[in-house]
């Protein structure tokens, strides 16, 4: 019997538009996506480096790009948060324990509040018995320590919890440490198939 859901953010509940981050960073010159701006992400999703760190990494791969420009092509992958799933959501927080846990960074998630607006990032966030955002406990998806974290911290049963993620590296994960999980399929699925999914 299920009782608590752990829910991803991205593709989960706001839409995201991963190749329009690509295309804003293709024009302002960028070749390819190089290892060590995928370093400069971990980092940055797990705390370890500044703001001001992260965009300087980018300045040092694209140097003709200013901040401004920097931090639009980096924050065009947000997309629409539709308003059906945040009451999809609300009907789901009176029957259950939710919580959030999202491998994000500071950039993104103070952009999405800034275009969200207070009113409804607060609906949203108040569904959650605790949000957890990668870049403030310092650990990120796939990695069983950022499971083991809320499993601790709020004496989580992995067989009476289920994730959602549309990563199948973070379902897998999941799921060896005896959740209950569902992959959803961008595009395919939506998180309020849920109780078609008889998942619950």
């Amino acid at each position: 019997m299920i009782d608590t859901i752990i829910f991803d953010f991205g593709d989960i509940f706001i839409n995201l538009d991963k190749q329009a981050t690509i295309s804003g960073f293709r024009k302002l010159g960028l070749k390819e996506w190089s290892t060590e701006l995928d370093r400069l992400n971990l980092l940055f999703e797990t705390g370890d480096i500044s703001h001001d760190d992260f965009i300087e990494g980018f300045q040092k791969e694209l140097p003709n790009a200013s901040k401004e420009e920097i931090l639009e092509a980096w924050n065009a992958v947000l997309a629409d948060f539709p308003l059906y799933r945040l009451e999809f959501l609300q009907m789901l927080s009176k029957k259950y324990r939710l919580f959030l846990l999202s491998n994000t960074d500071s950039i993104h998630i103070e952009t999405f509040e800034n275009k969200s607006g207070i009113s409804f990032y607060s609906d949203f966030y108040q569904c959650f018995e605790k949000v957890y955002f990668s870049f403030e406990i310092g650990k990120r998806k796939p990695n069983a320590d950022a499971f083991q974290y809320l499993i601790n911290k709020h004496e989580l049963s992995p067989k009476r919890t289920l994730f959602v993620d549309d990563k199948k590296e973070n379902t897998d994960s999941a799921a060896a440490l005896g959740f209950q999980v569902w992959n959803l399929q961008v595009g395919k699925e939506d998180v309020v198939d849920l109780f078609d999914k008889h998942l619950l």
